[in-house]
């Protein structure tokens, strides 16, 4: 069970991404997850969206460039210790973290991070056995 992440390659300077989110607000385009990571020239923004198909569209025509990944969603109590536990998992079992970040939704109590990981299978079995819930795309576009 993997979610669709969409990773832009953004130039690094002021007003890019302004000018970036202006165009995903314009196409009605709703962004459930969002990170950043900077570069010297180039910036990646790494998302998850409510269409996938649509953002991919929207990407194209409007000439950037970006590719498409499947990761883990989680989700997790939103309290102290939770992500704790399921990285000890993850640890535990020999499934290493490439990159993680969070995200909030209006369900009350709960929080979801999104991970990614060499081995999806491996990391899903992991915490399916562990009680830890993995999240699904249309579930991801219902929050």
């Amino acid at each position: 069970m993997t979610v669709k992440q969409i990773s832009i390659f953004l130039e690094n300077k002021p007003g890019r991404l302004a000018d970036f989110t202006d165009i995903l607000s314009r196409r009605g385009i709703d962004m459930r997850a969002l990170s950043l990571a900077e570069a010297e020239d180039f910036g990646i923004v790494r998302m998850i969206v409510d269409d996938v198909y649509n953002a991919s569209t929207v990407l194209k025509d409007e000439g950037y460039v970006f590719s498409i990944t499947e990761v883990l969603a989680v989700e997790m109590p939103d309290e102290p210790g939770a992500l704790s536990g399921i990285i000890r998992v993850l640890g535990e079992n020999e499934v290493n973290i490439d990159y993680l970040y969070a995200f909030t939704a209006r369900k009350k109590g709960a929080a979801y991070m999104i991970l990614r990981v060499k081995d999806n299978k491996k990391a899903v079995d992991v915490l399916k056995a562990s009680g830890i819930r993995p999240v699904g795309q249309e579930e991801l576009a219902d929050l």
